[in-house]
């Protein structure tokens, strides 16, 4: 239930906000004839029904209706309307990335937290893919920039997100359908309709969406535009109760599927030649050649995005769960608000991860997730003080599975790929060997068994907190806020590495590491150079005739090929992911204060200037991939630090309004994700510092014309990355060392680099969005207009190590749509289109190839958009 705020006095906001998708026509008929009036949002930034110019933090707040209309289908279209918000996918369609100012949290991972905390109706959402759907029956989507560790608690140390659906009426109007249809075959259907069984007292609503579009990547062997297609539906049906004045229950189920063919990386950098280095060939050049006949696809065809891999990738999400809150009315200053919720998050991904249609390795990963939460909170409210405290407690389940499948090619391959055929001799040797002894010693083995590796993990989580934050009217024109919150977690962690074998044997250990020849102090024991050499002299005794079969020193001289001789004896030394492992049983007790405290001044009704700190946290947790022996599996919980200052500025004379915030943050033990040719690796990485500048802006120059601005600056750079991926590309194509190059003892060059200095992947610079709007009554029952929109990305590092090669440049992507309403049919129209320029770009992600030196894959970005979307009311 809505309270009337005490002294407070509507302020502007942007038009399509404002127009309510109850009564779309008569508020956008109203809206054409007053548009010079500049009109109030309310959002609950902090957890009360607030205007959002009176509010000291940076929120941006996107009506279902601007998401309609604008054809914003889902957060990551979103994410161009709202400054310092950055939304990526990568290797699935289950595992984006969303950072806020520059700080952000890969999905790659089960066993990490979210840095921008997730929330929708009140329920947080504790796993970053459960907001990927489509928008559908939203009233309103908020994003927060900067630490909530107060009133929202764990794991926004970067910010938070909320969206907010439409709630059951008892208006008889509210009901909707809309269909979409666009190119690439894109069909949306979606519906909702409020039924009220009890006048005032009892209303239903359901919603249900489906979605489907073909994809726009083609692969060689398995079709055209198969690859980055959209398969999805869902539904949600509530019911609100509202006995009398004073309560109110509101109970929400909602399920949704996504089953889909995503996604592919394509090759932005090849490693057939060395651009830089005469006669130096790689993994392209082998896979071209027999046995392999592999197809290679021209570096960055964007015209016609195309790959070759030998099967379709899966992504596959199912997300359902039940909550009930109920908001209590004590008396006109208290009311009490319980949410309860139970949910569940199932994935499935399975993906060609040497991306070639050669049979060398896939990856297939599974995660059930099952949480239970409890909010109980107050809300005090008087002339001089509005209070907000209460208790918050959350359990989750976790269970992930990772399989990697180690295919029939993989073992040449490793063999004239990876080590590039400097054991050939060798191997050779020990088969004459074996022919000579009449096979009384055995030949050589296969290095690489047809086999499946596993990193399995289970987590039980346990967290409880209190919390409180009030702010107080010191004056007519000055408030201060201040808040607390104490968390206490608890999680139980176990990890299983098992294998196995096609043919079910064992894996050898003889072999544990590789051994470097350029660092003689590497080649030891055990190690794979040291294994070779002792086995290269024992074939030059073995050769000699000099040795008689049977003989202790003919026997001494066989052992040492025995490493060699071991079906498998590669796997052990090749690469983490095929390394033998010790399973890990952990506990974590961690606990935490965050807090916040803010001085606004509001000189008049038009103004607000205000200056916050405010902390944040992220949780620690276990690595569920399977990483380099040596790295800790453990990561500590991460913290931020910010501070902001803020103003909040209308101009109603000219119509303009202008939102703006300065920030600076430093984020202490940040968790890092990084790809390293095997794998991803997590890890506490050090500190790291964000700072820029945030502007929206509003102006309405005439009637009927609008004016939008979205800008952000964000400078964010690690202070400390002392275990950082190295650059592995540009080393390759044209002999230079990487400078963060870290050194061992005995000389040799470390298995990581130092990355102080550089920039995490994925974040630009610069950012933000134009838009410009003309709106026109044509007659009284007929409302249109026309919006162009750009949307521009600064240039960026797409790759964790920072590799040179990496970084892309700028892009900007032009949108349009034009609306037609038709009040007389509670109807519109909307014809719309994105990237409609159609520019070549690729994602803000990209890694290098798994065991294929010096080639760099990315992936694509989504091509011209466009289609036609009708929506009737009934």
């Amino acid at each position: 239930m809505k309270k009337t705020l005490p002294n407070k006095t509507p302020l502007a906001v942007l038009i399509p906000l404002l127009i309510s998708s109850h009564s779309f026509s008569a508020v956008a008929k109203e809206a054409v004839e007053n548009v010079s009036a500049l009109e109030v949002i309310e959002v609950t930034a902090q957890k009360r029904v607030q205007n959002l110019q009176e509010v000291p933090i940076a929120v941006s707040a996107i009506s279902g209706n601007a998401i309609a209309e604008g054809a914003i289908k889902d957060m990551f279209d979103l994410q161009a309307s709202v400054p310092s918000l950055t939304i990526s996918d990568s290797q699935s369609s289950t595992k984006p990335m969303f950072a806020i100012r520059g700080v952000g949290t890969s999905s790659q991972n089960s066993g990490l937290e979210s840095s921008v905390g997730m929330y929708v109706d009140g329920v947080y959402r504790s796993r970053q893919s459960s907001m990927i759907n489509n928008f559908v029956d939203v009233d309103v989507v908020e994003v927060l920039r900067g630490p909530q560790g107060t009133l929202f608690g764990k794991n926004t140390p970067s910010g938070a997100i909320q969206i907010r659906n439409i709630a059951p009426s008892h208006d008889e109007d509210d009901g909707f359908f809309e269909m979409t249809l666009g190119n690439y075959g894109l069909t949306n259907f979606s519906f909702a309709k409020s039924l009220s069984a009890i006048e005032d007292v009892l209303a239903f609503r359901a919603t249900a969406f489906t979605s489907q579009r073909d994809g726009y990547i083609s692969d060689v062997n398995l079709g055209k535009d198969v690859i980055s297609n959209r398969d999805r539906f869902g539904g949600r049906i509530q019911a609100l109760y509202t006995p009398n004045n004073d309560i109110s229950v509101r109970i929400i189920a909602d399920y949704a599927e996504i089953d889909e063919n995503c996604c592919a990386s394509f090759a932005s950098v090849s490693n057939t030649q060395a651009s830089d280095v005469a006669g130096k060939f790689g993994t392209d050049a082998l896979l071209r050649q027999p046995p392999f006949n592999a197809t290679i696809v021209t570096p960055g065809q964007f015209s016609d995005p195309t790959v070759a891999i030998n099967f379709l990738p899966q992504s596959q999400l199912k997300d359902s769960g039940i909550s009930a809150q109920v908001d209590w009315d004590i008396n006109d200053e208290l009311t009490i608000v319980s949410i309860t919720a139970s949910r569940n998050f199932d994935t499935f991904d399975n993906a060609d991860t040497d991306m070639t249609n050669v049979d060398l390795l896939s990856r297939r990963d599974e995660i059930e997730q099952s949480s239970f939460s409890q909010e109980l909170r107050f809300d005090y409210s008087n002339d001089k003080l509005n209070a907000t405290g209460g208790l918050f407690y959350f359990t989750q389940d976790l269970v992930s599975e990772l399989e990697i499948t180690v295919g029939s090619d993989f073992n040449h391959f490793a063999l004239q790929g990876v080590l590039g055929g400097s054991l050939n001799s060798l191997l050779q040797g020990i088969d004459q060997v074996s022919a000579m002894t009449g096979g009384m010693l055995p030949p050589s083995a296969t290095a690489i068994n047809v086999a499946s590796y596993s990193a399995n993990a289970t987590q039980d989580h346990k967290s409880w907190a209190v919390f409180g934050q009030f702010d107080y009217q010191l004056t007519e024109e000055l408030i201060i806020t201040a808040g607390l919150r104490y968390t206490d977690e608890e999680k139980e962690m176990l990890n299983t590495f098992p294998y196995s074998y096609a043919n079910g044997n064992t894996q050898p250990t003889d072999i544990t590491s590789t051994g470097n020849p350029a660092y003689p102090a590497t080649i030891v024991p055990g190690s794979l150079l040291y294994a070779a050499a002792a086995a290269q002299q024992a074939l030059q005794a073995l050769g000699s005739g000099n040795l008689i079969p049977g003989t202790p020193a003919f026997m001494q001289a066989a052992s040492a090929l025995t490493p060699f001789q071991k079906e498998g004896w590669l796997a052990q030394s090749i690469a983490p992911i095929s390394a033998l492992k010790a399973d890990i049983n952990e506990s974590l007790s961690d606990d935490q204060i965050t807090g916040t405290i803010k001085l606004s001044w509001q000189a008049n009704s038009d103004s607000l200037l205000y200056a916050s700190y405010g902390t944040g946290y992220k949780s620690g947790g276990t690595n569920t991939e399977k990483i380099a022996l040596g790295l800790d599996p453990l990561f500590d919980a991460e913290t931020s630090k910010a501070f902001e200052l803020g103003i909040k500025q209308d101009f109603p004379e000219i119509n303009l309004r202008i939102n703006a915030a300065v920030h600076r943050t430093v984020t202490e033990d940040f968790q890092a994700s990084s790809f390293i040719g095997t794998g991803f690796t997590l890890q506490n990485a050090g500190d790291l510092s964000a700072t820029g500048i945030e502007i929206e802006s509003l102006w309405i120059p005439v009637q009927g014309t609008k004016i939008n601005l979205a800008y952000a600056y964000t400078d964010v750079t690690y202070d400390e990355f002392n275990q950082g991926p190295c650059w592995s590309i540009t080393p390759w194509h044209t002999g230079e060392v990487d400078p963060g190059q870290v050194y061992l003892a005995n000389g040799a060059p470390a298995p990581y680099c130092d990355r102080a200095d550089d920039k995490p992947f994925g974040q630009p610079k610069v950012s933000g969005s134009l838009s410009i709007q003309q709106e026109l009554m044509l007659n009284e029952n007929f409302y249109a207009y026309a919006k162009l929109s750009y949307d521009y990305m600064g240039s960026m590092y797409t790759e964790s190590a920072n590799d040179p090669i990496s970084k892309v440049d700028s892009v900007g992507k032009l949108n349009a749509q034009l609306v037609f309403n038709f009040e007389n049919y509670d109807t519109h129209v909307i014809l719309w289109g994105r990237n409609i320029t159609d520019e070549d770009a690729q994602g803000p992600l990209s890694y290098a190839a798994v065991m294929q030196t010096g080639k760099l894959l990315s992936f694509y970005s989504e091509p011209a958009t466009y289609g036609i979307t009708v929506k009737t009311r009934f």
